[in-house]
């Protein structure tokens, strides 16, 4: 069982996240940084593209191991270069249809390519 909370006696989440994750028993299931590749090998420009792509490729590895995007309970995630806020904040609300799992954001030089505008570390835990 996974127990999400926000206490009172740390200031409100900035975002659709919660502070903790409590893993209570159960299958845990980490996830390798996942990048905005498509099964053909090929990674769009557009760093919202591939942010969707990431959080899909997120969702075909819970899949495989029988879990769900509920199943998430801490997302790190890796940006470099601009990024549209609002866009970002929007699709990735509409990705985990208001699961708030633990959640990290962090703006990097660069990834493993120049290519690269997003990666994204997923651990998951259910019963």
């Amino acid at each position: 069982m996974n127990y999400f909370r926000n206490p009172e006696t740390i200031h409100k989440p900035l975002g659709g996240y919660s502070h903790q994750v409590e893993i209570a028993g159960g299958r845990m299931l980490i996830i390798s940084g996942q990048i905005g590749i498509r099964l053909d090998g090929t990674i769009p420009e557009d760093p919202i593209e591939q942010l969707d792509i990431a959080f899909e490729n997120i969702f075909r590895n819970l899949k495989a191991a029988n879990m769900q995007v509920t199943d998430l309970v801490k997302l790190t995630t890796y940006l470099v270069g601009e990024w549209d806020t609002d866009k970002r904040r929007a699709l990735v609300a509409s990705k985990l249809a208001g699961h708030q799992p633990a959640m990290t954001l962090m703006y990097a030089a660069a990834l493993a390519s120049p290519a690269i505008k997003v990666e994204i570390d997923a651990w998951a835990s259910c019963e």
